[in-house]
């Protein structure tokens, strides 16, 4: 009996050390996603203004992989935040996500990329709250313009569900992720706030409250551009 116990007690203290050590990582992602929003609002051509008062939504997504097989692919995890109280408040608690799939004009050298990429729509927001989307099929997608070349956005840009932009050794540029694909990541969610809960409830019926992890990406994102214009 007293080894059953103390099995019994060994597998709960797995289990709990197992998902302290998921928290743990998910909220260091999270941590890394605020980074990656400060230093960006930083470089003297960044996200233009205009564009970042319009969006409802904003993904982030440190340090994504680019693995060769023949063709380029990319896999990364990162997470979502959009504006509370129907599109429109302040930004809200954030949910996980996971970028895959494959393009052949995504080529960066096998080199570690930092993607922000701006929902301009409530139809873009949740279509990638319900499940996997297709960029440049399911939602519509373009490299998004820096600084002053948004005066000069094409009306393809312009009406782009989806604007995206790259980091990579230094550089940050609009860029095109077409072909790959965005879905939420609940797993990551289960991790990140210690139940289940889906990533629409989540965004749209603030079913937990943001985690501390989201202080410097929400503080950020809220001195930017606190109303959506």
């Amino acid at each position: 009996m007293k080894k059953v116990i103390a099995v019994l007690a060994l597998v709960s203290l797995l289990s709990l050390s197992a998902a302290a050590a998921s928290k743990s990582k998910e909220s260091s992602r999270v941590e890394k996603a605020g980074e990656v929003m400060t230093e960006i609002m930083n470089v003297p051509d960044d996200i233009p203004q205009s564009l970042i008062d319009k969006a409802e939504c904003v993904i982030v997504l440190p340090s994504v992989l680019k693995v060769a097989f023949g063709v380029s692919g990319n896999y990364g995890r990162g997470v979502m935040t959009c504006r509370s109280n129907s599109f429109k408040g302040p930004w809200g608690a954030p949910t996980m996500m996971a970028l895959e799939g494959a393009g052949i004009g995504f080529q960066l050298g096998g080199q570690a990329t930092d993607f922000v990429l701006l929902v301009m729509n409530e139809g873009g927001a949740k279509g990638i709250l319900t499940g996997k989307v297709k960029l440049g099929a399911d939602a519509s997608a373009s490299a998004g313009p820096v600084g002053r070349d948004a005066a000069a956005a094409t009306d393809i840009t312009l009406r782009a569900q989806i604007l995206s932009y790259s980091r990579s050794r230094g550089l940050f540029a609009g860029v095109s992720l077409e072909g790959s694909t965005l879905r939420p990541d609940n797993p990551a969610n289960k991790a990140l706030y210690g139940k289940d809960v889906d990533a629409r409830d989540i965004v749209l019926n603030k079913a937990v409250p943001p985690p501390p992890s989201a202080k410097l990406l929400l503080g950020t994102l809220d001195k930017r551009s606190p109303k959506h214009q």
